[in-house]
């Protein structure tokens, strides 16, 4: 090939900066962070800020008698648009925390320690900073201690302004404190605890419905008392330490056979029927009574604007619900007020019963039945009535 047909070359080489990975940017965004990150250690963790491996000391367990660990990965989801469309970056942590660690507690498990990801097209440190520092707050909420993290830049394929974030944490429980399907009997009861709004589900349905109404963000809604783009990035509720509160007061510190909390249930992707029909075993019928509550304006926006059918609503977003108890007929009184003292409203939703429609065509095509979820085989959720 003759020189007057060879591909401009660079006359200094080709460096990692200008392929679009700034090293130093990274360094920079550690050191805003690393303090927020630091106030969520304890003694139990081993090493600071930096290392390869986060290091967390698991002496403690040698005092369970049969201790399980219980893990749980999970992202933000299209939230993230929300965040960077306004440019406000320190509430979305919260929403990564929350999906992450309330999965957890769903088991009786106290979340100990959690890892974070964060990939970006273009490393901002002030940004990366502000998300973390999020991530932060929410672990000092949840009591669960940051040990970890990792913030990756892919120029080319992510924009300039666009990251994901993703995060990881674990647990553990006392084996015979296991919260699960096993311990629910009929005659339960349902306590439903309120979201915050629509935490981190269901997103791609609000955006759609928004865009579809010509919308914008700085659109102010009376309805909401505040801006549509306020309202949307509203952080998700952190429900780990009032379950684990509720755990200690209602079951106490001993395992046993018949405990008076059965189970959590917290209401995620799918909505609150298909997630609270995974913690119930076969042959059992949460009845959730809707009139037993209202619905937030901000569900009820949605669902005027884009037109969206009930049924698509309660199987998309939480429509108000974010944390679900199962606890025994006597002790629902005592949760209630539990929850309470902490500042969460909670009110009795439902029951269990036996299921009497069981059989591959129950329900079928009744869209207020939903009986498994997820790949669970478990128990049903039928849910009547009209919204209050």
């Amino acid at each position: 090939m003759s020189a007057s047909t060879t591909p401009d070359q660079p006359t200094a080489g080709i460096t990692y900066a200008a392929a679009g990975v700034d090293v130093e940017a990274g360094d920079r965004a550690v050191e805003l962070m690393k303090d927020a990150v630091r106030a969520t250690h304890t003694a139990s963790v081993v090493g600071g800020v930096g290392g390869f491996a986060g290091l967390f000391d698991v002496s403690r367990l040698l005092t369970y008698r049969k201790p399980y660990l219980a893990t749980s990965t999970d992202g933000v989801g299209t939230k993230v648009a929300i965040a960077q469309a306004m440019d406000v970056h320190d509430t979305i942590g919260f929403d990564l925390v929350g999906m992450v660690v309330d999965d957890i507690v769903v088991v009786g498990a106290e979340p100990l320690y959690m890892t974070d990801y964060i990939a970006c097209g273009k490393v901002v440190p002030e940004r990366i900073a502000d998300i973390v520092r999020g991530i932060a707050a929410a672990c000092s909420v949840a009591g669960t201690a940051l040990v970890g993290g990792e913030t990756a830049e892919h120029p080319g394929l992510l924009g300039e302004h666009e990251y994901d974030v993703a995060g990881a944490a674990t647990g553990v429980v006392e084996a015979d404190a296991l919260l699960g399907p096993e311990r629910v009997r009929e005659g339960d009861v349902v306590v439903g605890m309120a979201s915050s709004g629509i935490h981190s589900n269901g997103y791609s349905l609000v955006r759609r419905v928004i865009n579809h109404a010509g919308w914008q963000l700085d659109r102010q809604v009376s309805e909401l008392g505040r801006t549509l783009g306020e309202e949307l990035l509203e952080p998700t509720r952190v429900y780990a330490a009032d379950c684990l509160d509720l755990v200690r007061a209602l079951n106490g510190t001993v395992g046993g056979q018949d405990l008076p909390l059965r189970g959590f249930s917290h209401v995620t992707g799918g909505g609150l029927a298909a997630n609270l029909a995974r913690v119930l075993p076969q042959g059992v019928l949460a009845t959730v009574d809707r009139s037993t509550w209202e619905l937030p304006a901000v569900f009820k926006l949605v669902a005027e604007l884009g037109g969206v059918p009930q049924a698509d609503l309660e199987r998309t977003l939480n429509l108000g619900v974010g944390m679900v108890a199962i606890v025994a007929p006597d002790a629902a009184d005592a949760a209630l007020a539990r929850l309470a003292e902490r500042g969460l409203s909670s009110w009795v939703m439902g029951q269990v019963s036996a299921d009497d429609a069981t059989g591959s065509s129950a329900g079928a095509g009744d869209p207020d039945y939903v009986q498994g979820a997820k790949g669970v085989d478990g128990g049903a959720v039928r849910l009547v009535n009209a919204y209050a």
